[in-house]
């Protein structure tokens, strides 16, 4: 755990091998996808937008992108956004959100105060529909990349986490996760029994053309959940262009819904019977030898 996460505020419940709780049988969930920009303001009121829109639609529970709030024309420039944990215009919009439209809102990610000076923390702030912090994610996995002109190196200005984290929400466990984490399917086992997994994202053109949708069906089906990804989509004011296809998919690998490219709210149900139906077919998840 970062020293910045042990010393602000209690580490969230670890992930658990449990059986998934009594829970409503049918919650309404949406994805929000963005192509965010280097003003962070504009951008915060871009998601406020979106987020009226999904809850309009009847969403309860909110997904924004991985760098929602900023995406800025250096790695470096992330820096100057930053938020020391527990209060910064992005959080409190977030929290402000959450409670004008009572749902659940499942923050992307935001740069965090990290110990060292030139680099952050990417975060998943989750929030209830009081406004009230549930839940923390840093982003364990840092994306490295080189190929042609494209070059990626996260961990120059993100310092990883290291705890895998969960929350409960009325239909079930959520676990959380961020975009690159995608690619590493023990990570998802760690947490356990969970009704969705979620992916903010911001996977670029070329990856996510090639292994994105593969990757997402994957995840669904070998936990038998459902899988909530909201993705950046769409040629970025910093020449930066990302893959989007932001959808939910069922527990059988089903794409319940999908959006390609461009700012828009993809929505669909998570449906306990689903989860119960592919588990009792096919139990899988039953069958796990090694844990």
């Amino acid at each position: 755990m970062s020293d910045q996460h042990a010393a602000s505020k209690p580490a969230s419940k670890p992930a658990s091998q449990s059986a998934l709780p009594p829970s409503r049988a049918s919650f309404r969930v949406a994805a929000l996808q963005m192509v965010s920009t280097p003003d962070r303001d504009r951008n915060l009121a871009e998601a406020g937008r979106l987020i009226a829109e999904a809850a309009a639609d009847g969403a309860e529970l909110v997904l924004l992108p991985e760098y929602f709030c900023f995406m800025g024309f250096k790695d470096t420039d992330k820096l100057t956004v930053r938020e020391a944990w527990g209060d910064g215009p992005i959080q409190r919009f977030l929290a402000d959100a959450a409670r004008r439209h009572k749902v659940w809102i499942i923050g992307g990610t935001l740069p965090l105060i990290a110990p060292e000076a030139t680099r952050v923390l990417n975060t998943t702030l989750v929030f209830d529909p009081e406004g009230r912090e549930a839940a923390r994610y840093d982003k364990i996995h840092l994306f490295n990349f080189e190929k042609g002109e494209e070059s990626f190196d996260e961990a120059r200005t993100i310092r990883p986490g290291d705890e895998v984290r969960t929350f409960e929400a009325p239909f079930g466990r959520i676990g959380l996760s961020v975009c690159y984490d995608l690619r590493f399917p023990e990570l998802y086992r760690r947490m356990g029994d969970c009704a969705m997994i979620v992916v903010p994202s911001a996977f670029t053109y070329t990856t996510g053309r090639a292994h994105w949708e593969t990757l997402l069906k994957a995840r669904a089906v070998e936990n038998q959940c459902y899988v909530l990804a909201a993705a950046q989509g769409g040629k970025h004011e910093n020449g930066r262009r990302t893959w989007g296809h932001s959808m939910l998919i069922d527990p059988w690998g089903e794409i319940v819904a999908v959006r390609d490219e461009g700012a828009g709210v993809v929505a669909g149900n998570v449906e306990r019977t689903r989860i119960d139906e592919v588990r009792q077919s096919l139990p899988a998840w039953r069958h796990r030898v090694l844990t």
